[in-house]
This record gives C-alpha cells, structure tokens and sequence, in this order.
C-alpha cells in the first residue's frame, strides 16, 4: 500500500522541491551533481511551456514525497506519442512503500485512457541502477532498447 498518498498534476509553486528531488536523484542514481539553479530553470521551464513535459507529485500528510515527469516522443511507426517517465524521485524514508507504483499506476492509467494519442510507456534507467530496473521489470515494462548519446 503506498499509505494513502494521492498524485495530482504537479504546480508551478512546486518546482523548488521537484528541483531538490532531481538533484537528489542524479547523486543517488548516477553520483552526478547537477548545479541546482540550472536544475530549477529546467524544472520551472516545462510550467512556462506545456509542450516540454508534465510533472506529477505524490503527495501524503500535505508533503511531497515523490514526483516524476513525462515527456513525449512522437512516432512515425505508431502515428501516436510515447510517453517517457522522467526524474523519478521517491524519498528515500517513503520508499519501499508503493509510492512510484501508484504514480505509475496513476500515469498509466491517463496513458490508457488516451490510446489514440499514447503507443507506450517508456523510460531511462542507469544500467548500473539494478534495483530501479527491477521495480520497472515488476510492474511489467521491459527493456527493448539501449540508448546512445553524445554529450555537448
């Protein structure tokens, strides 16, 4: 059970803690530091344009205890988006509990209902982060492609 939170759309007013939740995250996932008043630009930048994604938070007692953010990808192939899951973040004294799999559930469930314009459910994992993959592989995704990508 993820202890009765509730996931609603993320508001602009909550990019300061979605910002520290992706710092923490890049530390924790990947030991990078992001510079955070970047990090915060990029964040406030998807409320100032719609199209650059969708942040949605977990919410339990009135705090924020979790976020995640969706983009999308148009294809050719499915003449239909995918939507990528993004800077997942769960804090680390509510993890284990349900909290991604309810926000999961919770976009997933918005993907479904949109299957004329959703094709899929896609996300980025480190190949490093076993345990991330394995939550992923239990709520039935599976990995079909690796990513290649150059740095500027």
């Amino acid at each position: 059970m993820s202890e009765g939170a509730a996931i609603r759309l993320a508001r602009e007013d909550d990019a300061e803690i979605i910002a520290e939740f992706n710092v923490n995250m890049a530390k924790e996932s990947e030991n990078i530091d992001l510079d955070p008043k970047i990090l915060l630009r990029g964040v406030k930048a998807v409320f100032e344009v719609p199209q650059r994604g969708r942040y949605f938070v977990a919410v339990l007692d009135d705090k924020i205890v979790g976020s995640l953010m969706i983009t999308t990808e148009w294809s050719d192939w499915r003449c239909k988006n995918y939507w990528y899951i993004q800077s997942v973040y769960v804090k680390p004294e509510h993890r284990r509990k349900k909290i991604f799999t309810t926000m999961y559930n919770h976009v997933r469930s918005l993907a479904k209902e949109d299957k004329s314009e959703c094709a899929a459910l896609r996300l980025y994992v480190d190949v490093d982060n076993k345990k991330a993959q394995s939550t992923y592989e239990s709520l039935g995704m599976k990995c079909h492609y690796s990513l290649m990508e150059e740095h500027f």
